[in-house]
């Protein structure tokens, strides 16, 4: 797959095959593609917890919000889970701000993923705290996000916004159609390169 390929199937899945395991060494692999990405002045301030077991898995599952869009949806049925999630983490003793990092690194594992027939979901919506206690954090480990990773068991497809509509703020919102397929509108490129 070329670049634009990666990027069309990276969407942010949210059902998986819950029967997939997914071994330590993949995700030490998608973690290492964080390490050859950029870093904010080279600081390199990420840390990065990683789970693929069962208990921990439902630990980490239990603090997370995973779709405000779809307020009547309660998240991913126990046969619809992810196989593991990579949390990751600012080393506050190394720097006070991730600046533009983690998003960085959140994109690098998730292309990887896709590269590797997984799919994740990036998640912000979640107790610090609470995840932190789940992975049992150092004290200067600031969780920032977790992404789920898994087989994805739902199909996630980009559609540009209808013309009519843009000036709608609401027009921007995910939603699952008629058949469960999960919709993504995206704006037009004319529409965002403005000069």
């Amino acid at each position: 797959m070329d670049l634009e390929q990666l990027l069309e199937k990276n969407r942010s899945y949210r059902r998986f095959d819950s029967n997939f395991s997914i071994k330590r060494e993949t995700l030490e692999d998608l973690v290492n593609l964080t390490r050859l990405g950029s870093s904010a002045a080279n600081r390199q301030p990420l840390k990065f917890y990683i789970s693929n077991t069962k208990e921990k898995n439902d630990e980490i599952f239990s603090q997370l919000k995973w779709a405000s869009y779809l307020s009547e949806w309660e998240g991913p049925a126990d046969n619809e889970r992810p196989s593991a999630y990579i949390i990751i983490t600012l080393d506050k003793d190394i720097a006070k701000d991730p600046w533009c990092d983690h998003g960085i690194a959140a994109q690098n594992i998730l292309l990887g993923a896709v590269s590797r027939d997984l799919g994740g979901c990036i998640l912000g919506a979640f107790s610090k705290q609470s995840i932190k206690k789940a992975v049992e954090a150092q004290d200067n480990h600031e969780p920032l996000l977790v992404i789920a990773i898994g087989k994805p068991a739902e199909t996630s497809i980009v559609e540009e916004i209808p013309e009519d509509i843009r000036h709608v703020n609401d027009s921007i919102r995910y939603y699952r159609d008629e058949k469960g397929i999960h919709r993504v509108p995206k704006r037009p490129l004319e529409e965002i390169i403005v000069n």
